[in-house]
């Protein structure tokens, strides 16, 4: 399946815990001003991958503790990346997912687009734009404190946010 990619990096040690392989994918609504990433936002930009190729990439690492998917907005493209989550599951890797929505918004929307299945695969869901009045750089994994760290298991099975930390 394909995927519309801004870039890729191999060894992580900030987009979550332990090495992680981070995904950033190229398309964002969200449009936040002072972004980290501004150059993800234009849907245009970047080039097209296919779910195959980056689980190649994953595979070849052996050292990974988790998988991140970030922008962008992944949840813009939730059917090939849930795809590609199932795959990162199997091979025994966590997932985290970045996304510019609020949970409450997804989980009102989950019949739609893939939403569903790219919250069934993702274990730890970093929600809500960034905020820059509300940057911090003592968050970890977040870049503005009206970001929440959800253990998503526990929402789906709950019907509601459920937060929890990442060290």
């Amino acid at each position: 399946m394909l995927i519309r990619l801004s870039d890729t990096v191999n060894d992580s040690i900030v987009d979550g815990p332990g090495l992680r392989f981070t995904v950033f994918v190229q398309g964002c609504p969200h449009d936040c001003p002072g972004c980290h990433n501004p150059q993800t936002h234009d849907f245009a930009g970047g080039r097209d991958t296919t779910t195959e190729e980056i689980l190649e990439r994953i595979k070849s690492n052996p050292l990974l503790d988790g998988v991140t998917f970030s922008g962008g907005e992944p949840f813009c493209q939730a059917k090939a990346l849930a795809e590609l989550g199932k795959e990162i599951k199997q091979l025994g890797l966590n997932l985290i997912t970045y996304t510019g929505y609020t949970f409450e918004y997804l989980y009102a929307h989950r019949e739609e687009n893939g939403i569903g299945e790219l919250l069934s695969v993702t274990d730890w869901l970093i929600d809500g734009p960034f905020v820059d009045a509300l940057r911090s750089l003592e968050l970890h994994f977040r870049g503005s404190a009206n970001q929440r760290i959800l253990d998503i298991p526990k929402s789906l099975a709950e019907g509601k946010a459920v937060e929890t930390e990442l060290v």
